[in-house]
């Protein structure tokens, strides 16, 4: 379980620097919400992992290490490097350098990702994965406190390059991590020819399913988190705009968006038991719609209207709206990602999981390349609206996807497999 922490931590924190720390400094440096909304195309490698994923499972790069743990280290040594240099650098004066590098770090972290996503399968038992993958995405939620809150209070007093620094050094817990654990003794045993890495995890995802409940699938996977995604994409200029300093956004909406996102995982895990996965994915992610609604209430108040109410009231406002939206955040992933473990085939868990967070990762790296264009175009009031309507579709494919009583019919389908076994 201390290893899921720091796996965890490790895969957090470079997503969440692309999120939170990077358009904080792209906003302070001078660059336009449009630019900055633009950044986020710099993270496709998240919506295509599942492309060189059987690279991972069929080639290992540093026979000292082992198969998951080279990939591993050569990950995490990339991503510190990366990151400590971004901050030597000016977004204005080495824009296309500045764009390079951060697309560098999205296809480091990615690739970290999947090496961490088929190490903590292998060396967990079966009845450790619930566990162990609840600790692993709470630390992953825990590691965004870095960038997202003491990076930004931070930058109020020293300057970027010393803030990027100390942000690159949170790398060495997961690097010691990886140089201190044993290889999985099923890492020992890769397919036998790339051919069978790339092309079997597919063949039977879409054979199990049938080509049409398959599509289902995917495009739930791509919808279900999307209104939910885009309304977070500018989350700190947002704040930043609605008048709060960068230290108030890291101490009071950080905090107040972190804890009950991890409360809300843990609940969900443990209330997930008896409702079922189905029945979670309907109840968990109306409270992730409706939570929207929170955005939208403070862009209709409105930086004059807040800034009037005093600091008590306004700094409550803003941690009230955001625990609400981080409490349905918590619950929709706990969730969603109990779904996508169910939906993998065990013999093919690392390429098939890589191309289900890929679909995952699609609205937030090519949708929420567009809302900067959208905020100027439409304001942040209706921005947020249409965010809303987005969260939608993917409530409305649980009907054929993950049925109220679907359940009780996968057990009992089940049980008559293991019978005819």
């Amino acid at each position: 379980m201390l290893i899921c922490i720091l796996t965890g931590f490790a895969s957090g924190l470079p997503l969440y620097l692309l999120l939170n720390l990077v358009p904080a400094w792209l906003k302070t440096e001078g660059l336009s919400l449009k630019a900055i909304g633009a950044f986020a195309l710099i993270q496709f490698p998240y919506t295509w992992k599942f492309v060189w994923a059987p690279l991972l499972d069929r080639y290992g790069i540093l026979p000292w290490l082992g198969r998951r743990r080279s990939w591993m280290f050569v990950a995490q040594v990339g991503l510190l490097a990366a990151i400590a240099w971004l901050g030597q650098l000016s977004p204005v004066q080495h824009l296309p350098l500045v764009v390079g590098l951060t697309a560098g770090i999205a296809f480091l972290s990615a690739t970290l990702d999947i090496a961490l996503d088929a190490f903590r399968r292998e060396i967990l038992p079966d009845v450790e994965l619930g566990l162990g993958n609840a600790i692993h995405v709470n630390a992953y939620r825990i590691a965004g406190l870095v960038p997202g809150s003491l990076s930004l209070i931070l930058a109020d007093h020293l300057p970027w390059s010393e803030v990027f620094a100390i942000t690159a050094a949170f790398m060495l817990p997961g690097l010691i991590m990886t140089l201190r654990v044993k290889e999985p003794l099923a890492a020992a045993g890769s397919p036998r020819t790339l051919r069978d890495a790339v092309v079997e995890p597919f063949r039977e995802f879409f054979g199990r399913h049938g080509l049409q409940s398959a599509l289902l699938v995917l495009a739930f996977l791509f919808f279900y988190k999307l209104g939910d995604s885009l309304c977070t994409a500018l989350a700190t200029p947002f704040y930043l705009d609605m008048g709060y300093s960068k230290t108030e956004i890291g101490i009071i909406a950080k905090n107040a968006g972190l804890w009950p996102s991890v409360i809300g995982g843990i609940v969900g895990g443990i209330w997930m038991v008896k409702l079922g996965i189905n029945r979670a994915l309907w109840l968990f992610g109306l409270v992730q719609l409706v939570t929207i609604l929170g955005f939208v209430w403070m862009a209709w108040i409105g930086p004059a209207q807040l800034a009037l109410l005093g600091d008590a009231a306004r700094l409550a406002t803003l941690a009230i709206v955001i625990a609400g939206e981080a409490t349905g955040v918590g619950l929709g992933t706990t969730a969603f990602v109990a779904y996508m473990a169910r939906t993998t085939h065990p013999a093919y868990t690392a390429t098939q999981l890589a191309l289900f967070t890929s679909l995952m990762a699609v609205p937030r790296t090519f949708i929420n390349a567009t809302a900067g264009w959208l905020v100027e175009a439409m304001g942040w009031h209706s921005f947020f609206w249409m965010c809303f309507a987005l969260a939608i579709p993917g409530m409305l494919l649980l009907l054929k996807v993950a049925p109220w009583h679907g359940d009780r019919a996968e057990l009992a389908a089940r049980a008559a497999a293991a019978r005819g076994a």
